[in-house]
């Protein structure tokens, strides 16, 4: 009795320090969460928003004019000869809402490329009209499809096989990480199959998202799913425990922040606009609309960066495999014997009950106690 009572302060104070060292991660995902989501999205505001007037006469040109004036850098503000031009700029997303003047005002926006967006310039043009003493008609170039009414389906879509895909990172990292890298490359395959079924099931029967289009939509999610398994398997030989907390900042904190789905980079910071241009999220929300909504235009960009995600998450998986061959190496050093030592390590072995990998029980079943914590960990967004 004595004796348990000698041990116990010992492996209270072991657990509570395991606990202690464990909780460093979801405290740091609290605030990698709160400036990233905050900091994005707490204070959108517009920063050289482009804007349209059509007409060439001097009425239109003193009214961009003073827009432009007004609104301090928040408009850029010009004036097109007539509509077709204005709804073209539309149509390529050079202009995000075209002001047609006159007795019976108009403003033709597009929402597929940006709720939030056409929702700014709505509110901005419908105190023009109020000043001018007349109601504004709202006509919309590009309109998002029936099941997806806000236009933000898209990006929940994106958060959906974000989640799947960074989750079976912790699973085929942590669990499957005494697998071969071969397998595991070959889970990442089928894994990113799945995940990208399941998306474009979503996206397509389940939810109505889109109308046409599936196949290119499920191409892109597969491309994106894949780009982020490849990478974040890869650092797992590297980060260990650590790789929730790194592939969150990258595809999660960094990720959904700056892809455009809830506010476009013309109402975010400096920051996440200048993230827009290249992070994967970004890649396949705009890829995506391009396909679906505008004809596939500029979807030849958005395709380059999620295939440039994919060829970094080759080049990881590579550097894994360097990395892993060299530590076999001493292992294997280590673990040769030589005639003179076959003997006594034989004795040691029948002393001991069995095989030599039968000692092993304690570090196995802290790997697993580790890959365990690991995939509880792969929660949040």
């Amino acid at each position: 009795m004595s004796a348990g009572s000698s041990t116990a302060p010992g492996s209270t104070t072991a657990a509570l320090r395991h606990v202690l060292g464990h909780l460093v991660t979801p405290l740091l995902m609290c605030i990698g969460m709160g400036l990233a989501y905050l900091g994005a999205f707490h204070a959108p505001e517009p920063h050289a928003l482009r804007v349209d007037v059509v007409g060439s006469g001097a009425a239109a040109q003193v009214l961009a004019q003073s827009l432009q004036d007004e609104t301090d850098g928040a408009l850029t503000v010009r004036t097109v000869a007539d509509r077709s031009t204005a709804e073209e700029n539309l149509r390529t997303q050079e202009s995000w809402g075209a002001y047609l003047p006159g007795d019976r005002p108009e403003l033709l926006v597009v929402s597929a490329a940006s709720d939030t967006t056409a929702t700014v310039v709505e509110k901005v043009f419908t105190e023009v009209a109020a000043g001018q003493g007349a109601p504004l008609k709202v006509s919309d170039v590009a309109p998002t499809a029936e099941g997806d009414p806000t236009g933000q389906g898209i990006f929940f879509l994106l958060v959906a096989i974000s989640i799947g895909s960074y989750a079976s990172v912790a699973v085929i990292g942590g669990a499957g990480g005494v697998l071969p890298l071969r397998l595991r490359a070959l889970l990442v395959a089928g894994a990113s199959l799945v995940v990208s079924l399941i998306g474009a099931a979503f996206a397509g029967p389940v939810f109505g998202l889109v109308s046409h289009g599936l196949g290119g939509l499920w191409a892109m999610a597969w491309l994106y799913s894949a780009g982020i398994l490849l990478i974040g398997v890869g650092l797992h030989t590297f980060l260990k425990r650590w790789t929730t907390l790194g592939v969150m900042v990258l595809f999660v904190m960094l990720n959904f922040t700056s892809s455009g789905g809830i506010f476009r980079p013309e109402l975010q910071s400096g920051f996440f606009a200048s993230l827009h241009a290249f992070w994967n999220g970004a890649g396949f929300v705009e890829g995506v609309r391009a396909h679906v909504y505008f004809g596939g235009h500029a979807l030849g960009g958005h395709l380059l960066v999620l295939g440039l995600w994919f060829v970094v998450g080759l080049v990881v998986m590579g550097v894994a495999a360097l990395g892993e061959r060299r530590r076999r190496r001493p292992a294997a050093v280590d673990s040769a014997v030589t005639p003179a030592e076959a003997p006594a390590d034989a004795a040691s072995r029948k002393s001991d009950g069995g095989p030599r990998g039968a000692r092993r029980g304690p570090a196995a079943d802290e790997g697993r106690e580790e890959a365990e914590e690991e995939m509880e960990e792969a929660v949040g967004v």
